[in-house]
């Protein structure tokens, strides 16, 4: 495929367009800093809590909106075993944020938090509640790779570039300018990014809607054309998967350090409730583009196209149906406004992911673990170092995916299982011990990796009622994935109770034994 020189001019001149809003925005966070006389690393990490509700609300929809939520949402419209019923990242997104913002905002926010995990640190001590870490810092790295892997595939199909050095290049773009300016970059480049996805895909759909081999989608809808109608259906066999998959998205979606840096960053406790709210629409409308993308793919008939037959499912390249629609459905020059959009998401995406695993690198293990006595200059470069390292963990990852949508519901898939019961502990049961934490995360996480993973050919070692074997791995019916999460709650909150009993209390003593020498040596 030969390059398209003016779409990649078009997107270089993006990349700039970026960066300079990125450097302006760090000189903006320095002179506030100055004005303030603000503490550095709260600059950087949550702009020192003065973030305005309209800046709030753009960057938290810009967030929510990254290339593997418009891609993954195209791709799974466009799968005839799949259809809009099981499309459910735009509508869960909403509810998401919705219950985010009546149950989790404000209550984070008035506790003046700096990072998602300093509950459970101020709770259950530094270096136990330091194993969340791990399960946060892996899901925004399963994200950020599928938002970058997203790109990658746009741009060797629209612009003829190398998947490979379009994720390295749009990874590093990001790295740069959120080393330079940190929450405050971030949030003026969301906004810019936010634009260019509004414009860059709803300029492209009127013209696929118009395309010749196009047949309406509202015939499609309900009647088998080319595929499958693309709403779908619900096999009753399969409503326990469907309801484990709506219900992870939706309370998977909530404990993300990505999420609550912008509640925190917020100047009070009403703007994170108000930013969370108006952003959960926001981001819920921006998801329409790729569901009529998606409906739009499975309604055409691609003998009538370039692109020929078989069909891009049939060559295993649903993934990659969003750049697909755009290059043989759109003109050239349209379809450079689409690789704009996805380039836009990727980057307000990714920028945001880099800089929440930083921040709680930095401040819940560094700072609170190793080097309690650092200097402000200390622990900047420290963050700026797990920046970079963050970036390169994700890009490695990036190419080497095979679904976009897996990916990204994976990522929220570990968040479910593991932090939400544990997040909703920590704020609303007070009696949670640091015995029955520990045993709730290890319960968690044990029994969600025994029902194996299909993506990535893990086995599975339980095999709950109602599956089948395909291609060697076993697939889960059952909803195993909301049970894991349940079990977890029930045992965190049943053993806590139990350990505050008169007997047996040796497995309390032990865990306060621990966090005890844990603190004096932090003291020391």
């Amino acid at each position: 495929m030969s390059v398209n020189i003016a779409g990649v001019v078009s997107v270089a001149i993006f990349y700039l367009l970026i960066l300079a809003v990125g450097i302006f925005a760090a000189k903006k966070a320095s002179k506030i800093e100055g004005a303030c006389e603000g503490n550095r690393t709260e600059m950087a990490m949550i702009a020192g809590r003065k973030m305005g509700i309209v800046l709030g609300i753009l960057t938290t929809t810009a967030t929510w909106v990254g290339g593997a939520y418009i891609n993954g949402t195209a791709e799974m419209v466009y799968r005839p075993d799949a259809g809009l019923v099981w499309t459910v990242a735009p509508w869960t997104t909403l509810l998401c944020m919705l219950i985010s913002a009546l149950f989790f905002a404000k209550k984070m926010r008035s506790q003046e938090y700096v990072t998602m995990l300093d509950p459970f640190q101020q709770r259950y001590g530094t270096r136990i509640a330091s194993l969340l870490f791990v399960p946060a810092v892996i899901s925004e790295i399963f994200w950020t790779a599928a938002i970058l892997a997203a790109l990658g595939t746009t741009s060797s199909v629209i612009l003829g570039l190398d998947k490979n050095l379009s994720v390295v290049i749009s990874s590093s773009v990001a790295m740069i300018y959120t080393l330079l300016g940190g929450l405050y970059s971030v949030a003026y480049t969301d906004v810019v990014q936010l634009g260019c996805i509004f414009i860059g895909l709803w300029l492209c759909v009127p013209f696929t809607l118009l395309n010749d081999a196009v047949t309406s989608i509202r015939v499609t809808a309900v009647k088998e054309v080319y595929q499958k109608p693309w709403i779908g259906k619900i096999d009753e066999k399969f409503i326990g998967q469907w309801i484990d998959h709506l219900l992870l998205m939706v309370l998977g979606g909530i404990p993300w350090q990505v999420y609550f840096q912008r509640v925190l960053a917020s100047s009070s406790a009403k703007d994170a409730q108000i930013l969370s709210i108006v952003g959960a629409f926001g981001s819920c409308i921006m998801g329409i583009p790729s569901v009529l993308i998606g409906s739009i793919a499975a309604s055409t008939d691609w003998n009538q196209t370039s692109f020929g037959l078989p069909s891009p499912f049939e060559r295993n390249e649903a993934a990659m149906i969003l750049p697909i629609v755009l290059q043989y459905l759109c003109p050239p020059y349209i379809s450079v406004f689409g690789i704009g959009a996805i380039a836009a998401s990727v980057m307000s995406s990714t920028d945001s992911s880099l800089l929440s695993s930083s921040s709680m690198f930095t401040h819940n293990i560094y700072r609170k673990i190793f080097r309690a006595k650092a200097s402000e200059k200390e622990i900047l470069y420290v963050m700026r170092a797990a920046v970079v390292v963050v970036a390169t963990l994700s890009t490695i990852l990036s190419l080497c995916t095979s679904t976009i949508y897996g990916l990204y519901a994976l990522s929220s898939d570990i968040v479910y299982v593991v932090l939400f019961p544990q997040l909703v502990c920590v704020l609303y049961v007070p009696c949670v011990t640091r015995f029955g934490f520990v045993t709730g995360i290890l319960t968690g996480a044990l029994l969600r990796l025994a029902g194996g993973e299909p993506l990535f050919h893990f086995p599975a070692v339980i095999l709950y009622p109602g599956g089948y074997f395909h291609d060697n791995d076993y697939v889960q019916i059952f909803p195993f994935k909301t049970f894991a999460m349940l079990c977890s709650l029930i045992v965190t909150v049943t053993l806590s109770y139990v350990s505050k009993l008169k007997y047996p209390r040796t497995p309390v003593i032990a865990f306060n034994l621990i966090e005890r020498e844990s603190e004096r040596r932090d003291t020391d």
